[in-house]
């Protein structure tokens, strides 16, 4: 089981998770600092690593719309969050597998901060409250690529096995 640390709204932008104006810093050990920078309160929580890992970030409809940056999975990453939102925007969805982001589609999804959620294969269990929502499932390629740590990693392995 895995704590909400925040809930979000819909249409959370690749901006709000990772500000345009610090794109000059890319690499995914520098990009974490900048998580939700205009959120202060929270960004300072993260960067004090107030939160233990498998924590999740809960958002609305539309998560990560906006732009292509990577960095805006990266700096989610960094921290050992999860998210779980109702819709993830694609191309934040496509650079989350890709980085092995942790993300879980589930439309019905009601949570509030604090709240212990139990994500299992099909379902996240809000622990708190006492209901179970469906989740989205990911294309089993997808997700194997998710729970590799992301595409590096996966291929890495995949080439290592076929080598083997």
């Amino acid at each position: 089981m895995a704590k909400v640390i925040i809930t979000l709204g819909n249409d959370i932008s690749t901006d709000d998770i990772y500000p345009g104006r610090f794109m000059a810093t890319v690499l995914p050990t520098e990009t974490p600092q900048f998580a939700f920078f205009d959120r202060t309160e929270f960004n300072a929580k993260l960067k004090a690593k107030a939160f233990p890992p498998g924590s999740i970030i809960v958002g609305g409809e539309n998560f990560g719309c906006g732009s292509s940056r990577e960095q805006a999975c990266s700096t989610l990453k960094g921290h050992e969050v999860a998210v779980v939102a109702k819709s993830i925007s694609r191309i934040f969805l496509q650079n989350s597998i890709n980085l092995g982001l942790q993300v879980v589609i589930c439309p019905g999804l009601e949570a509030s901060e604090g709240d212990e959620l139990e994500i299992t294969t099909d379902r996240v269990l809000n622990k708190t409250t006492g209901k179970a929502f469906e989740q989205v499932q990911l294309p089993a390629a997808r997700k194997g690529i998710m729970d590799a740590g992301g595409l590096i990693p996966y291929t890495r392995a995949r080439l290592l096995a076929t080598n083997a």
